[in-house]
């Protein structure tokens, strides 16, 4: 069982940046791919950003390649999104998701545990 606790999130304009954190309990943290997704009123979940389990691969949605960069510290049992240049489009509320199956997937339904997400507003 891994619990999942994201941070970082709030409001900012245009332009900004916001790193997002997502804390892991348990001592097995490295032995999960992780994930960051985010919904936005009215939209299905979407994927953002994936890693793998030591953090070698990583995998972008093609909306946030560059601005954003995935990264894990496994020895912190944490997971960062750092968003950069942000959009209005980018507001959503924000999920860390962690996977039991080894890999990197871009897929809601191949994550087994996820955090409660945390609020990004991108104002012009």
């Amino acid at each position: 069982q891994v619990q999942l606790v994201e941070s970082g999130g709030g409001s900012v304009q245009a332009g900004g940046s916001l790193r997002l954190s997502c804390a892991a309990s348990g001592r097995t943290f490295s032995s999960y791919p992780m994930g960051w997704f985010r919904q936005a009123p009215g939209n299905k979940r979407e994927f953002v950003a994936g890693l793998s389990r030591c953090g070698g691969r990583t995998y972008y949605a093609d909306s946030v390649k560059a601005p954003f960069t995935v990264s894990r510290d496994n020895a912190k049992n944490t997971v960062y999104l750092e968003m950069n240049s942000l959009k209005p489009e980018d507001t959503a509320v924000y999920y860390c998701a962690a996977a039991y199956t080894i890999g990197v997937f871009t897929t809601a339904i191949r994550y087994d545990y996820w955090g409660q997400g945390t609020q990004v507003t991108v104002s012009s």
